[in-house]
């Protein structure tokens, strides 16, 4: 086994087919072909399950993908590291939708001037999607909703979001869930740790909420909130950053749902040169 079989296996595994790898890594698919055979040979497993037109990974070979990644990152962070060259590549990022729009602007501003090498692709979703994105190395780092408990993943707090519900102007005030009992809510898909936040407040109080809406953004929930259609759960940064947030009500939730911290996250033991940057800079104080 060595570092070009890994870059060949990993190529095919993201690329799903030998001719699409090929290219990728410019070679000629007979030698792929080759190489990946060896090294099937070499671990004594079918890393991929064969279809006509197609290459799907076996179940030895999800779990060995992880590990040629976390190979190959890790020996591009000591080739970084032992040349002494500034942060630069690619730098795949996530981040939920309201840390992006409101907390990290000025990071991110900071980051390109500092390294303007590093070529920063950010990409936005609910916790789980980036969680998901982390384990399966399309991102190199995320910010999501945490504390994360994933032996994979290790990670650092950022920043403390104050969480409120926003309701019609007219409503009567909320004290508590009991109050709103069966009420129709909007809020992110399913694995939005924030949703599950929300759920997880009218649970306490031995409520449930009514019809759950399903959004795309915070603004569509601010617009569906302010006709008059139901409430939703959002950082009360993110609500004070949108236009129309004079148009509702907000009340702040009892201390123990009243804040939530976002973390920094990223694959245990793999800390590439770009992401040192990135928590340098965090740590440094100069962009909260």
């Amino acid at each position: 086994m060595d570092l070009t079989q890994l870059e060949m296996f990993r190529a095919v595994a993201e690329e799903g087919s030998i001719s699409a790898a090929a290219q990728r890594v410019h070679r000629v698919p007979s030698n792929l072909t080759t190489r990946i055979r060896q090294l099937e040979a070499d671990l004594g497993v079918e890393l991929f399950i064969r279809e006509k037109l197609r290459l799907r990974l076996s179940p030895a070979g999800w779990n060995f993908l992880d590990y040629a990644r976390r190979i190959l990152d890790l020996v591009d962070e000591a080739r970084l590291a032992v040349s002494g060259q500034e942060p630069q590549g690619g730098f795949s990022l996530g981040s939920l939708e309201s840390t992006a729009a409101v907390r990290i602007p000025a990071l991110l501003a900071a980051y390109h001037q500092h390294f303007p090498k590093v070529e920063l692709d950010l990409s936005t979703g609910p916790s789980g999607t980036m969680i998901e994105g982390v384990l399966d190395g399309r991102l190199a780092a995320a910010f999501v909703d945490g504390p994360v408990l994933h032996p994979a993943l290790e990670g650092m707090p950022v920043f403390e979001e104050e969480m409120v519900v926003i309701a019609p102007s007219s409503h009567p005030p909320i004290l508590n869930a009991g109050q709103v009992n069966g009420e129709s809510i909007y809020a992110f898909r399913a694995n939005c740790s924030y949703r599950k936040h929300f759920e997880r407040w009218f649970s306490s109080d031995g409520s449930t909420p009514g019809k759950i809406f399903e959004m795309e953004s915070y603004h569509g929930m601010l617009a569906c909130v302010s006709a008059g259609a139901g409430l939703a759960l959002m950082p009360r940064s993110m609500l004070e950053s949108m236009p129309g947030s004079s148009n509702v009500s907000v009340w702040p939730l009892c201390e123990q749902f009243s804040h939530l911290n976002t973390w920094l996250i990223w694959r245990q033991g793999v800390k590439p040169r770009n992401l040192v940057a990135m928590i340098e800079l965090l740590q440094a104080g100069t962009v909260q």
